[in-house]
Parts: structure tokens; C-alpha cells; sequence
């Protein structure tokens, strides 16, 4: 997996990673750490460009939810917990949709298994860029 990252401008600044390979047990710790680092250097919204994602397993649905939760300020789950983390995701969806993350392009693969687990309704996901950098405020 290889992570890009870059700064944009729309409404606010928003920071995208640009994912490209599989998203998976091997490498969703790599996510986590690269939104880390954003967020440490102060960025308050973040763009996830899929378009080149290949491959989400659960562990990769997990970073997806870390990263959601690192942005609204909560503590970063326990990962050694393993399933106890996914499970945890369905009391997120009950907060609705996030604020401060988005998807961007996601093959229909990734947004099939997104859609199977909820995730369509706790993530935006666009297929414009600059309507993704504008959804934020």
C-alpha cells in the first residue's frame, strides 16, 4: 500500500490521502499512523481518495474508524482487541455522518463491502474532488 499525501484548499483546508494498493491486516496500521501525523501537524479534515484502493478487508474498515474517530476527538481504540474494535463501529454509524472525513472515489468493489457493513451511511463518499473539498465547512 502507498499513502499520498497532500493539502487542498476548498472551503476550509483539507488534507487528502490518496490510498493506493490493498487495505488490509498487512497495512491499515500505516493508515492510522499517516492520519496520525496529519492530525499532529493540525489538520481538522481529511479527504480518503480511494480511487486506487484495489482491497478492503475488516481491518481495513477499522482504520477507516479510527481515523472517523480521531477526528471528532475521541480516543483511538484498543487494536490489540481485534473484533471488539469493528463491533464497536455500529455505535459510530449511530452518530451519524462524519464531518471531518470523507471518501473520495472508491471502486465498486471497496464500496460494495463499505455498504455491507453501514459504512454508506457514516461516510460521504464523492466522485468529484472539488465537491468533496467544498463538502467541508
Amino acid at each position: 500500500m502507498q499513502i499520498d499525501i497532500s493539502n487542498e484548499q476548498g472551503i476550509v483546508p483539507v488534507t487528502v490521502l490518496k490510498v493506493t494498493g490493498q487495505l488490509d491486516g498487512q497495512t491499515y496500521q500505516t493508515l492510522i499512523a499517516s492520519a496520525q501525523d496529519v492530525l499532529k501537524a493540525g489538520a481538522n479534515n481529511i479527504l480518503l481518495d480511494l480511487s486506487d484502493l484495489t482491497f478492503i478487508s475488516s481491518a481495513g474498515l477499522v482504520s477507516l474508524h479510527v481515523i472517523a474517530l480521531l477526528l471528532r476527538g475521541e480516543a483511538m481504540p484498543d487494536l490489540e482487541r481485534g473484533w471488539a474494535a469493528l463491533k464497536s463501529i455500529s455505535k459510530s454509524r449511530e452518530s451519524g455522518v462524519q464531518q471531518h472525513v470523507k471518501l473520495l472515489n472508491p471502486r465498486p468493489e471497496v464500496v460494495n463491502v463499505l455498504e455491507m457493513v453501514g459504512f454508506s451511511a457514516f461516510f460521504e463518499m464523492f466522485t468529484d474532488k472539488q465537491k468533496a473539498l467544498e463538502s467541508f465547512s
